[in-house]
């Protein structure tokens, strides 16, 4: 891409912008409220000639993620991006970092990101309305492909992976949880509690020290022999759960409830830690795990329901998510997050609380 250039998912030119738009119609109004689509930009656009003019939008973000913010070319032709879907009532853009890359991008990767460090924390770094991550769903998967045994034949201590060998499954009674390893979990939620730590600590030693931090939770997917196409850069090869499964032997009659269960611990572990407020301030977490997506038909190889392949989004995945996302983040960024909630009529022998 040429410096300067927009990305291919931008929707309009800057001058369009306040003309332009897709009407949506409000909650509480008869009249359209006008949404833009997030104006994207990657770091080389910055040194283009001339560079992009951030300062003619309402709010300006810096994103870093994983595959779900790729900008792998066959991810913005099939709009298989989230970010190209996030859409706001105040002209928005975004300086993503998250690159073309097609392997499963770790957390502490994205975090030692050259561009990423220098954008959020360096000398001339800009000061940012907020920050978009997507990370932490690839270390999951990492960590549910973990084998139970070494290269050597050695075994893998529960501690390193998620999953359990036949000879250490619990009991039926504990359900699909007699499958997971409680003990690989305390290791990746330490792991993922200390590293996003690691991120809001480099947020405050720039001029963007104390701006929201915005993470969302990903969506449950159907484990199925459904890797990246022949040619197709929507994720490294894959399929991701499936073999690992298959592996250790889970029937496959549970295989959508393991990847569920799983998903929903890390949904959990990313609240809770928007939650705590003295140790994860100004995280704002988005429970995309309630957004309805149509599942991937179990067994299926190539795209089915919402999904491109077993673990990535296709188009209207991404729209489902990154149209109610859109709201949660704009409701942050104006303020309104901090404006309390009406509990009710009160009568007689009714109370408040703060």
């Amino acid at each position: 891409m040429a410096p300067g250039a927009r990305l291919a998912f931008q929707s309009r030119e800057l001058s369009e912008a306040a003309s332009l738009g897709r009407a949506f119609r409000s909650a509480t109004s008869d009249q359209p409220t006008f949404m833009d689509h997030l104006a994207c930009y990657i770091p080389a656009d910055l040194a283009g000639s001339p560079p992009p003019d951030l300062g003619a939008f309402r709010w300006k973000l810096l994103a870093q993620g994983d595959s779900w913010f790729s900008n792998a070319r066959a991810k913005l032709n099939a709009h298989a991006n989230l970010l190209q879907e996030l859409v706001f009532k105040a002209p928005t853009a975004a300086v993503n970092c998250a690159g073309t890359g097609n392997a499963l991008s770790h957390l502490v990767d994205l975090a030692a990101n050259p561009d990423f460090r220098a954008l959020l924390a360096g000398q001339d770094a800009p000061a940012w309305d907020g920050v978009l991550l997507s990370v932490g769903g690839n270390d999951l998967i990492a960590a549910a492909r973990t084998p139970a045994q070494n290269w050597d034949g050695a075994l893998v201590p529960l501690e390193m992976r998620l999953l359990r060998r036949q000879t250490e499954w619990g009991p039926p009674s504990a359900g699909v949880a007699r499958y997971f390893s409680e003990p690989g979990w305390a290791t990746y939620a330490a792991y993922l509690r200390a590293n996003v730590k690691h991120l809001l600590s480099l947020r405050d030693q720039g001029p963007s020290a104390g701006k929201p931090v915005f993470m969302h939770c990903y969506a449950v997917p159907m484990p199925r022999p459904a890797g990246a196409e022949g040619g197709d850069d929507l994720g490294a090869s894959g399929p991701w759960l499936f073999p690992a499964l298959k592996a250790y032997g889970v029937p496959s009659a549970d295989w959508a409830a393991v990847s569920r269960l799983m998903v929903f611990h890390l949904a959990q572990l990313l609240k809770a830690m928007a939650a705590d407020k003295e140790a994860f301030a100004g995280l704002f977490v988005f429970d995309s795990t309630a957004v309805p997506l149509a599942l991937a038909a179990p067994g299926s190889t190539g795209i089915s329901g919402d999904w491109h392949n077993e673990i990535h989004l296709n188009h209207s995945g991404c729209f489902k998510i990154a149209r109610a996302w859109s709201e949660h983040i704009e409701m942050v960024l104006e303020g309104k997050h901090l404006i309390p909630v009406p509990t009710g009529r009160k009568g007689r022998g009714s109370s408040s609380s703060s």
